[in-house]
């Protein structure tokens, strides 16, 4: 099970995220019982984790970029990164060893397509309230569990489930919903939010799952650090 660290990171600082509503995100330093700043470089030197995802928050509201911090990141840790990608000649954006994140919220399946052509690449389904947020019209009709048998179809290293309304509130596992994802799709499975402790991870392994985003969990001491070590 691979327990992927998150950093979100907005304006230079690591944010606490909620629920997907980045208008209420705050620096992490406020709520984590671990580390002391939210300095992106100062959260991995007090962590040290194996393996990190790292969203750029302002790539994806258009309020600038944090790109010199995740290439640093990237010389440190194993790293996956969402920039926001709306083309392809963003992927130079990114160092080669980074994987790109395609994010339905900014990619659209042709783009998908041809990224995973180019590179290795992970695609991210992101959800609110189960619906696909969505900048490709030609996914509005589809269902989450749809387009994740569509996507069998390309050559990815991963798939992430991203439930956006989850993420920060420890909600724990729609088992359900998940074991159905498990059936469906032919690719490594990760799911992001609502990871509320080890016992969850312990499921979502049992589940098929192969990794799970956590950041809430870690900070507040439910999932030891150790785990993303």
């Amino acid at each position: 099970m691979r327990c992927i660290f998150v950093l979100d990171i907005f304006n230079g600082a690591v944010v606490h995220a909620l629920q997907g509503e980045r208008s209420r995100y705050e620096a992490i330093e406020k709520y984590s019982k671990i580390v002391s700043t939210s300095d992106p470089l100062g959260v991995l030197r007090e962590i040290h984790p194996k393996e990190v995802y790292l969203a750029d928050l302002n790539r994806l509201t258009g309020s600038g970029e944090n790109l010199a911090i995740i290439e640093e990141i990237s010389s440190r840790a194993k790293t996956m990164a969402d920039i926001g990608i709306l083309k392809a000649s963003d992927l130079r954006y990114l160092p080669c060893i980074v994987t790109p994140i395609l994010g339905t919220e900014t990619a659209s399946f042709d783009l998908m397509a041809k990224a995973a052509l180019q590179r290795k690449i992970v695609v991210s389904i992101d959800m609110k309230r189960r619906e696909i947020l969505i900048r490709d019209p030609d996914l509005s009709a589809q269902a989450p569990l749809q387009f994740l048998r569509r996507l069998n179809g390309l050559p990815l290293q991963a798939v992430i489930l991203l439930e956006l309304d989850r993420v920060g509130t420890s909600a724990g596992l729609d088992r359900k919903f998940l074991e159905s994802a498990a059936a469906v799709s032919e690719h490594p499975l990760i799911l992001g939010g609502g990871v509320k402790g080890v016992e969850d991870l312990h499921a979502l392994e049992d589940l098929g799952f192969s990794g799970a985003l956590v950041a809430t969990a870690v900070h507040n001491g439910k999932i030891p650090v150790e785990m993303v070590r």
